[in-house]
């Protein structure tokens, strides 16, 4: 046998054994989690930032979620042009992040809805932007109960039995009855009211009205309006409340709602926020409500999202973070992540990681 015959051939040689350049000293290796010894819940959400893949995702979105929660004016140095009242430690030390929560309506139908009533309840957000749904879902659960039922229920079966499937959840079409009953009354007075004033709703005041009615501790909306956080709904008709406001208008007309007074309202408690950070479960009308607020502040300071939506087709639930830097809605060079997951599976571990570790999350903002 020739020597050329046994040569391994240059070319393949360099192709394949090409050699690397040399490892940053601050490159992080892959490793996973040690179950050979116990490991509490805190190690093993730590451990994800180390797996790879949509684990380190959620990784860096506890950790930012955790500079959202840590974050104070007095970790900035006193601008020349300081109002007086925010120039001492002891003040600075009181002004924190006000953190945006956004989500769609599903969630609220889902067992989410126990965790987001957990950070109103405890004062962890400064606002909320959702549907129609994510309001009204709500309320109905304080009426009646959803059901866990499976994704592949018959259509027309359901719908002869009066059954209203999300998903793999039911909800008896009984309890939107009951909604219309609790409603309908507190619309006459919500209308009677407005005559009397002159003064009419916004979406955000009249979701805080619902939540002064429900008078249920069960009820995110009820904390919301225990602890004076505004809760924005562009699309407040968009569901079983549009149904009921639809069917008022008939009975006892001109209850008015103006969405104005609120794009002025969520967008100036943007533009005054020292720090924004965004939390943002889903896509649609609440991402980008609340991201279009940022930009009149020239963006957040921090941003999470997390969907399962992709960009391809070009849509604002499925863009990337760097999108929104490109509009002015989140700064450049600000910290940002989208984890690419269903929000049920993931939130409640974020929250565990973040939120969970302190009680109160008491705000205050300028």
């Amino acid at each position: 046998m020739s020597s050329a015959a046994t040569k391994i051939p240059e070319g393949a040689s360099a192709a394949v054994l090409k050699p690397s350049e040399p490892i940053p000293e601050e490159a992080v290796s892959v490793e996973g989690p040690n179950f050979e010894n116990p490991i509490g819940l805190q190690q093993l959400l730590e451990s994800y930032k180390r797996i790879g893949f949509q684990a380190s995702s959620l990784g860096k979105a506890i950790d930012i979620v955790n500079k959202m929660r840590s974050w104070r004016l007095s970790d900035e140095p006193v601008a020349e042009d300081e109002v007086e009242e925010f120039t001492s430690l002891d003040a600075r030390s009181q002004i924190r992040c006000n953190i945006f929560l956004g989500y769609t309506s599903n969630l609220i139908s889902s067992g989410l809805r126990e965790v987001i009533l957990y950070l109103v309840k405890h004062k962890h957000v400064r606002a909320i932007v959702t549907t129609a749904g994510g309001i009204e879902e709500d309320f109905i659960k304080c009426l009646g109960k959803t059901y866990l039922a499976d994704f592949n229920l018959d259509g027309a079966d359901l719908r002869r039995r009066g059954m209203n499937r999300i998903g793999n959840l039911i909800v008896p079409n009984d309890n939107y009855c009951k909604f219309e009953d609790w409603l309908t009354p507190i619309l006459d007075t919500m209308l009677a009211e407005q005559k009397e004033t002159g003064e009419v709703w916004s979406p955000s005041s009249f979701i805080r009205r619902l939540g002064k009615e429900i008078n249920d501790e069960e009820s995110v909306y009820y904390w919301a309006y225990k602890n004076d956080i505004p809760v924005f709904c562009p699309a407040l008709t968009d569901g079983s409340l549009g149904d009921m406001i639809y069917f008022h208008s008939f009975k006892n007309p001109g209850l008015i709602v103006d969405i104005v007074r609120d794009i002025r309202a969520l967008n100036e408690l943007s533009r005054q926020s020292r720090k924004a950070g965004m939390i943002i479960l889903g896509g649609g009308v609440c991402k980008h409500q609340i991201a279009n607020a940022m930009l009149i502040r020239n963006g957040a300071d921090f941003s999470v999202y997390i969907n399962t939506g992709q960009e391809f087709d070009g849509s604002d639930s499925g863009a990337r973070p760097d999108e929104a830097v490109s509009w002015g809605k989140i700064r450049a060079g600000s910290e940002s992540v989208k984890v690419f997951a269903d929000a049920t599976l993931v939130f409640p571990l974020l929250v565990a990681a973040t939120f969970a570790q302190e009680k109160s999350g008491d705000w205050r903002s300028t």
